[in-house]
């Protein structure tokens, strides 16, 4: 019987699938009224799976494949004005149907059901969106259908989760984190062990989710943020995480196609991300793409689009020429 991972390194795989930061723009994650307004909800059925969605805002649509519930809290008010949101629950984030073979959770299914939403809600050619692992999806989408794409915008994320980028990670949190932000976590662990996680009744994604909140300082730029209410009404399935982010995106090659593929790129990255490998693992990796604009944030953890909100919205718009 193989072992199951230990929670910090669960959280880290939940974390990277959903994290949420603050910093300079630190915001409250509840809608404003008028905002609230404009909200469209509903789901799509795929393979057993009801994958949420929410939509809002106007002008060219953004497919944000991850958690409906979490990213339609990520991003703006102000990129609303320019951007119709479409925040898709992936079936890691969906309601389990109950046990399912790997096999439900094979990467080209989890694109293929990005595809069914896009058809199923009319929104033609959009710009794909992901977070964290989920930038993996957006990529990996576009190349399979490179028509239906106008722009590629990946967020928080190193070229893959190897092992070899773990220890990469481990060295830039202790040759770069402060000793504020390493006495944090240290307070962290001390008031809340994983066996104290791990006796929670509650369900395996939500002790996970405990552990990603427990290790703020990893994630975000303030490392005392408490990012409890971000979390409301997400859960997550374990099958699907433990062998996409532990199997799939450990041994993923995003270079594998890229001499075809001419989807422009945009990558935002936190100085302060200590979830993934620094930003310099992407520096060898620069040339196979046909059109990369990286940028890194120096005021943000894992999650610049929340934690430099107004810089983050300025970035993206002027690359997207909007």
């Amino acid at each position: 019987m193989k072992s199951k991972p230990p929670l910090h390194r669960a959280a880290l795989m939940v974390s990277l699938a959903c994290a949420t930061a603050c910093g300079t723009d630190q915001r409250a994650p509840e809608l404003s009224a008028d905002r609230q307004l404009t909200v469209d909800t509903g789901s799509v059925m795929s393979g057993g799976f009801s994958l949420r969605y929410t939509i809002e805002g106007t002008g060219t649509p953004a497919l944000i494949v991850g958690s409906a519930a979490y990213y339609s809290r990520a991003f703006s008010a102000n990129l609303r004005k320019h951007l119709r949101l479409v925040s898709v629950d992936h079936r890691g984030f969906a309601a389990s149907p109950g046990h399912r073979d790997t096999t439900a959770f094979a990467l080209d299914t989890l694109i293929d059901d990005m595809e069914r939403v896009r058809l199923a809600l009319k929104l033609g050619q959009i710009a794909v969106v992901g977070h964290s692992g989920h930038a993996f999806m957006a990529l990996e989408y576009a190349k399979k259908y490179p028509a239906n794409v106008s722009h590629v915008v990946m967020i928080g994320i190193a070229p893959d989760l190897s092992a070899a980028s773990a220890a990469a990670q481990e060295e830039y949190w202790q040759a770069t984190a402060s000793a504020e932000r390493k006495v944090v976590m240290e307070e962290n662990l001390r008031r809340l062990p994983d066996e104290k996680i791990a006796a929670m009744p509650v369900s395996p994604g939500q002790r996970f989710i405990q552990t990603y909140i427990r290790n703020g300082p990893k994630a975000w730029y303030d490392p005392r943020f408490d990012s409890t209410p971000l979390w409301a009404g997400v859960d997550v399935n374990m099958d699907m995480f433990n062998h996409v982010w532990g199997r799939i995106f450990r041994d993923i090659d995003v270079t594998r196609g890229l001499s075809t593929f001419d989807r422009p790129v945009f990558l935002a990255l936190g100085r302060y991300d200590f979830l993934v490998a620094p930003p310099s693992k992407w520096d060898p990796l620069r040339p196979l793409f046909k059109d990369l604009t990286i940028r890194v944030f120096e005021h943000s953890g894992h999650t610049p689009q929340y934690e430099e909100a107004t810089l983050f919205d300025e970035e993206l718009l002027r690359w997207m020429k909007l």
